[in-house]
């Protein structure tokens, strides 16, 4: 009797522990995968100065990826060329052109403004404001931001330029998104989270 009981005891704990590591197991594949921030797919950029006196006075300059999402980068086309003494109002339009109809990033971005910032750099004193030479290097130097996230925290979809009586040739304009999910913050710069985009261009003012 006693070793019929002993080998009932040795088979519950079998099923026991074979329960138990069905249970874990099961467990294991029901645990959802963490989701990786991906880049937003940018296949098109163009910069947009309208001058705040004369709306009807706009330049543009654009950046093309010519294969997609393939080992190409966007590519700069044409150089920014703006008036003396003008204050201008600088936009973008963001397109991912491998959809039909192409696909408004700058909707996404705007939807998403709290993980993400457009910094800029520019030839030193090249504009009358902001002066300096833009927040690239340093996140506090001045920008002349449009809009802000809820956070208060400046985004950069729309940012004001004025140039000054002296002209600029040759000089350099890069605009740099980067794309900063859950770090964000007053004090974040260029260098954190990741670039969407880092396009440079000629900068001529004259």
């Amino acid at each position: 009797m006693k070793t019929i009981e002993k080998f009932m005891n040795y088979r519950f704990l079998a099923l026991l522990f074979v329960g138990l590591l069905i249970t874990s197991c099961s467990d294991d594949d029901d645990a959802a995968p963490e989701e990786e921030e991906e880049l937003e797919v940018i296949t098109n950029v163009t910069l947009v100065f309208t001058n705040d006196a004369n709306p009807m006075d706009v330049v543009t300059a654009t950046a093309v990826d010519p294969d997609g999402e393939g080992i190409e980068e966007l590519e700069v086309q044409g150089e920014i060329n703006l008036a003396v003494d003008t204050q201008y109002t600088l936009t973008f339009e963001i397109l991912n052109a491998l959809e039909t109809p192409a696909e408004d990033i700058g909707e996404e971005i705007l939807e998403e403004d709290d993980e993400h910032q457009f910094f800029f750099s520019f030839t030193n004193d090249a504009f009358d404001s902001p002066l300096g030479d833009g927040n690239v290097d340093t996140a506090s130097d001045p920008i002349n931001y449009n809009d802000m996230d809820d956070n208060m925290n400046p985004v950069g979809l729309s940012t004001t330029w004025t140039t000054p009586a002296a002209t600029t040739t040759g000089g350099t304009f890069t605009a740099r998104l980067q794309h900063q999910p859950d770090i964000k913050t007053s004090t974040t710069g260029a260098n954190d989270g990741d670039s969407d985009f880092n396009l440079t261009f000629v900068l001529n003012i004259q």
